[in-house]
């Protein structure tokens, strides 16, 4: 740069920051201040603890990271999901990645994949099995398969879409007791009846006028894995009655769903046999599992 050339302004990466969040919260964006740093931290590569000390370093964005980063603020202001964005979405100890196509998996689900480990990790069993209906992008298969190594995980679905992202995330962490089926979770795995000590599933439960209020669940995650019936328990009263012949005597079933739909849960697992039926809340204290034992 000459004399006579003006000097180029940069904004700080406080500055950006600032900026972003106060764009994204503007568009209703839930945590306008983590996903900005998220974001940033997307783009340069790094953990949100380097961008959050790059600010405080009072450090600047380059033009081109400047460029770069509104274009990633204009898409999360558009309410297109941050793990789309980023293409990853941590679940427990794992990274998994997430796209179009799939349920991207919630940090409520992670206390459902507890309770199935807890259940898998007491099983006295040399090589327990567990089984997880609608898995998604496999979330709660990882889960079990890295937190419980010792057993036997067969993770099941029937979405083209779903089972390429599971597929992809099994590679990834290269849990080598898991195994992927693809098949419909209400037939699944006939050659396994009388033999599995968990089952866990986190199936469509919303019911079919409740439609989801945030932007990013109504457009963005599939339907197919949303909704449930008129009142979203057509899916959890066919995977009781499948569960019923996989899962063996003293066997332990898991089942995610909403925070209203405890009780009638317990009742249609008791009504079908399961004995023991009760429901978990999460860290919210929001109702958020139920459980039962296989008679």
């Amino acid at each position: 740069m000459t004399a006579l050339e003006p000097a180029v302004s940069r904004a700080s990466v406080r500055e950006a920051l600032r900026d972003a969040a106060a764009r994204l919260a503007r568009a209703g964006v839930p945590d306008p201040d983590v996903d900005a740093e998220l974001l940033l931290a997307h783009l340069r590569g790094v953990g949100r603890g380097e961008v959050q000390a790059s600010a405080l370093r009072g450090d600047a964005l380059s033009g081109d990271e400047s460029a770069a980063l509104e274009e990633l603020i204009a898409r999360r202001a558009a309410r297109e999901p941050l793990q789309h964005i980023t293409g990853v979405a941590p679940f427990r100890h794992l990274e998994l990645a997430v796209g179009p196509g799939v349920f991207v998996p919630r940090p409520e689900t992670e206390m459902v994949a507890q309770l199935a480990i807890d259940a898998l990790r007491a099983v006295p069993d040399a090589e327990p099995i567990a089984v997880d209906l609608c898995t998604g992008s496999g979330a709660i298969a990882l889960a079990l398969a890295t937190e419980v190594p010792h057993a036997r995980v067969i993770g099941v679905e029937n979405s083209v879409d779903a089972f390429v992202w599971a597929k992809q995330n099994a590679a990834r962490v290269a849990a080598d007791n898991l195994r992927l089926v693809f098949d419909d979770a209400t037939r699944a795995l006939p050659e396994l009846d009388g033999t599995v000590a968990v089952l866990v599933t986190n199936p469509p439960y919303v019911p079919d006028d409740a439609i989801p209020r945030d932007p990013e669940v109504r457009f963005h995650d599939p339907e197919a894995a949303l909704y449930g019936g008129p009142d979203g328990l057509d899916i959890v009263r066919a995977l009781s009655a499948r569960a019923l012949g996989l899962v063996r005597p003293g066997g332990t079933i898991v089942i995610e769903h909403g925070e209203w739909q405890g009780r009638p849960i317990r009742e249609l697992l008791t009504a079908d046999g399961w004995r023991a039926a009760a429901t978990h809340p999460d860290l919210t204290q929001r109702d958020r599992a139920t459980t039962a034992i296989r008679p």
